[in-house]
């Protein structure tokens, strides 16, 4: 017998042939097998000296396929109604309404298994990314009017599905246990195993509510001890009976209570205080949210946007509490901060990068050395 695969005589064995045939080849059969299973990340050098001796950790969800936390619920809502079947390709168009992370992953599986798909989004600047990577994935986007937000965008899809409910189905992500239900199999699971069990705070930003309610409600199953914090903006406080107003924190924040949040106790009054397995409703300005964000890019290489932003605010805040100290802090990192790219937060660097890179480019050979950024000073 020579080297694996190779024989002296025309003959092949049993053994030979295992020996060059791979087994348990590791790949994955589609993208959307990728989803989950994201990286828990330390945190160090954003937080303040307060948050000394307090482990922070960043579960990195824009590590998903499609760059977001959203990509969980998109796969769990489409497969649960195939398999009740609800849904197929053959028959189906998918329609959703969204700010857009849930948009860009029901359009990623979508195209994944042949699936028509429409997304709705508000008509706002902020959605240019999105609109553009829905459309990538091969999805039509249908925009409505930005002042009436998700309320404006339910009606317009639900007259769809009236109209046409052989033709149309919605996942229905604000309403939708799959949406909650995934994060309980999934993201509270992966935290739980990750940590050894020794998380002792979770926090998360509230736009559905799914994944706090979710995960939280794992890690409450597996310790009661464990506190689990929502955050909106401070501008849009609707959790807590304050009226929701403009802000710039996409993501969360939609102005209207979340079902999921709600449904833990139907006929609790909309106040300050727990609820249900949520010990706290927190908040965070779009001011402070984009401060966080880019700080967090600076000092750690982690590129997130302003919901994320608002997420360590509220992480180095309790990190900074007396009874944290030697405590765990998970907090959710809903997605990338490459995606928002229009939004204020990256204004003064997109300026910079037009004057570095003007349109046509200066083709001439010389001079060799034409820019550095630390010499930039902004038009006033």
């Amino acid at each position: 017998m020579g080297a694996c695969g190779s024989s002296d005589n025309q003959s092949t064995t049993k053994d030979e042939v295992a020996c060059i045939v791979p087994v348990g080849s590791n790949y994955l059969e589609t993208i959307t097998d990728a989803i989950g299973n994201t990286p828990l990340v330390k945190l160090g050098r954003a937080l303040p000296p307060e948050a000394k001796g307090v482990t922070v950790l960043a579960k990195l969800e824009m590590q998903n396929p499609g760059g977001s936390v959203k990509d969980r619920i998109a796969k769990n809502m489409i497969e649960q109604a195939e398999k009740e079947g609800k849904i197929s390709p053959d028959r189906t168009t998918i329609i959703e309404y969204t700010s857009g992370n849930t948009g860009i992953g029901v359009a990623m599986v979508c195209a994944s298994k042949g699936y028509k798909c429409i997304i709705v989004m508000p008509q706002l600047p902020a959605m240019k990314e999105r609109y553009a990577i829905c459309r990538k994935f091969g999805a039509e986007v249908r925009l409505t009017c930005g002042v009436k937000g998700v309320p404006g965008m339910k009606i317009y899809v639900e007259d769809l599905l009236a109209k046409e409910p052989e033709k149309y189905w919605c996942p229905q992500q604000f309403s939708n246990q799959d949406n909650p239900t995934i994060h309980y199999t999934t993201t509270g699971p992966e935290i739980w195993e990750q940590t050894k069990g020794t998380v002792d705070y979770f926090i998360s930003g509230v736009g559905t509510g799914g994944t706090v309610t979710g995960a939280g409600k794992f890690l409450k199953e597996k310790n009661p001890n464990v506190k689990v914090l929502a955050i909106e903006p401070t501008e849009s406080r609707v959790m807590v009976g304050q009226p929701h107003t403009k802000h710039g924190i996409v993501g969360i924040g939609a102005g209207v209570p979340a079902t999921f949040i709600k449904d833990m106790a139907p006929e609790q009054e909309w106040k300050e205080g727990p609820r249900g397995i949520i010990d706290e409703f927190v908040h965070c300005s779009t001011g402070e949210a984009v401060e966080w964000a880019n700080k967090l890019a600076a000092s750690e290489g982690i590129l997130v946007g302003p919901s994320t932003g608002a997420a360590v605010k509220i992480a180095s805040e309790v990190a900074s509490r007396p009874e944290a100290k030697g405590k765990t802090i998970v907090v959710i990192f809903p997605s990338s901060g490459i995606r928002y790219v229009n939004h204020p937060m990256w204004a003064k660097i997109v300026t910079e990068a037009k004057d570095a890179l003007p349109e046509p480019p200066n083709m001439d050979p010389e001079p060799l050395f034409r820019w550095n950024s630390s010499d930039f000073t902004p038009k006033s």
